[in-house]
């Protein structure tokens, strides 16, 4: 079996625009995902300058909604970045198996989103390609994949052809039109996101340039969304960045309780159980008539 810096590979989970990805064990067996770079990405200082910031962010990155960076090369060849492998179906695979999501299942997707994106954000980093295949279904919840390499690959003259790096159907406007873009662009995608999920398509079908032009000029399809969530996932659809919720607002609206500590007025817990109220004492028996 081949060994790419010490970590045996044992097969090819995928393949996407800055390489390979593989399952792959440390010594100790221990499971990685290990994703390669292609090598004319390599061959470009530019892309590697910017791996190799973008890995020391993505280090920082915590939370229970990612995959931690455990390893990397910067400075070899080949660049491979090794995060910890989190087994499951990614919600592309979810999707197309069990179909769409009902309104339970998507508030706690979206919450779980919007909480893996604060923590990508607070680092300093943008996701950039945020989808359907690039989340998974773990056990314990969704964790968002594929974070902190993305700028590496748009940054490089290999991508600066005028064509935006990231998805069609989940690329934001200003992503589309080549623009510089924030966090909000990952929100957007969010947005796109849970419409998938929810069974329908936020631009519709098509081509890559169709689905691209319908981002910027049209309003999103939403009707397959539940009615309690079109309001929020129209919000994260905003054409303009500055209109959409970051993801901390995001939670606020999901969950109806804002961050932060608890006010002095009201429990710093919610009960799992309510307490029961006194029974009613008993009514005093009355006396009996006197004869």
């Amino acid at each position: 079996m081949e060994r790419i810096g010490g970590y045996l590979v044992e097969r090819k989970l995928g393949e996407g625009g800055m390489g390979t990805v593989f399952l792959a064990r440390t010594r100790g067996g221990r499971a990685v995902a290990l994703k390669v770079a292609k090598a004319e990405l390599a061959a470009d200082p530019v892309f590697r300058e910017r791996f190799r910031s973008e890995v020391e962010a993505a280090r920082a990155v915590g939370g229970f909604h990612t995959a931690s960076v455990v390893d990397a090369d910067v400075d070899g060849d080949p660049l491979w970045l090794a995060t910890a492998y989190i087994p499951g179906p990614t919600l592309a695979a979810r999707l197309a198996a069990q179909g769409a999501m009902d309104e339970p299942q998507l508030r706690a997707l979206a919450a779980a989103l919007a909480e893996a994106l604060e923590s990508i954000h607070s680092c300093g980093l943008v996701h950039r390609d945020l989808k359907p295949g690039n989340i998974v279904m773990a056990d314990d919840g969704p964790r968002v994949l594929d974070f902190g390499i993305a700028r590496a690959v748009e940054s490089t003259r290999l991508t600066a052809t005028g064509t935006a790096f990231g998805t069609p159907g989940f690329l934001a406007p200003e992503q589309a039109l080549g623009h510089d873009v924030g966090g909000a662009a990952d929100v957007f995608a969010l947005g796109a996101v849970l419409v998938a999920a929810a069974g329908g398509s936020a631009w519709g079908e098509g081509t890559p340039m169709g689905l691209m032009y319908r981002s910027v000029h049209e309003p999103p399809d939403t009707s397959a969304v539940p009615a309690g969530l079109v309001d929020v996932v129209t919000a994260c659809l905003a054409k303009d960045p500055a209109a959409r919720p970051t993801p901390a607002e995001l939670l606020d609206r999901l969950t109806g309780e804002p961050a932060g500590p608890a006010r002095p007025d009201t429990p710093s817990y919610h009960p799992t159980l309510a307490t029961a109220p006194p029974a009613p004492r008993p009514a005093p028996t009355p006396p009996a008539p006197s004869t």
